[in-house]
């Protein structure tokens, strides 16, 4: 945990001397996550998590704009034990640092968004009926690197303050190998991160 907040530490920092340039905003973004495992068996966005970290927007016209984003993300996949699955319980969790690069068309107070992002595993654990199986010998270990898309919203309060709303989905098969299970999505056979996140955020005036 010391290692995650000495992260966002960074991450708030650096993009924050960035847009001190005068033609960028910056600003600092924080919310929730729900999330799941496309491939995995266990359905549903069971798997809470958090997002945070800081972002730079350039305008490129009156309605449109370019937003580079840091972030620490957190996702996975939980299946609680219940007397319908036979009391069975797994937990995933995978943190990554996510680089996005999105699009923004802006209409009113609102503004929508998508765009790609890499993703850089920072650390990982998984377990299977309260059994950590992440440190075994054959286990097959997640990919260091993910790419996604993201594609979402953003509602302003004020100029300043908003809530921002986005899916964020893998487009590569998040393991560094295929397994039993896997789905096909896109290009191959294997298994996807699927998030959905809303965030508050704070633009720098």
């Amino acid at each position: 945990m010391k290692h995650s907040y000495i992260t966002l530490t960074f991450i708030i920092f650096f993009l924050s001397n960035i847009a001190s340039a005068q033609e960028f905003h910056g600003g600092v973004i924080a919310g929730l996550v729900g999330s799941q495992v496309a491939g995995d068996s266990y359905s549903g966005f069971n798997k809470a998590g958090i997002f945070a970290g800081g972002f730079v927007s350039l305008d490129v016209g009156k309605a449109s704009g370019l937003q580079l984003e840091l972030t620490y993300f957190q996702k996975g996949s939980r299946e609680n034990p219940t007397e319908k699955n036979g009391y069975q319980s797994y937990l995933l969790r995978l943190n990554y640092i996510e680089l996005p690069l999105l699009y923004q068309y802006k209409t009113g107070i609102f503004t929508f968004f998508g765009g790609p992002s890499a993703g850089f595993l920072m650390g990982y654990h998984e377990e299977v009926n309260q059994e950590v199986i992440s440190d075994q010998q054959y286990y097959v270990k997640p990919a260091r690197v993910t790419l996604q898309f993201n594609l979402g919203f953003q509602f302003n309060i004020t100029p300043e303050i908003g809530v921002n709303f986005r899916t964020n989905n893998s487009l590569l098969n998040v393991f560094s190998e295929n397994v039993t299970g896997d789905v096909f999505r896109f290009f191959d056979h294997g298994r996807y991160n699927d998030a959905l996140v809303l965030s508050m955020y704070y633009q720098f005036r």
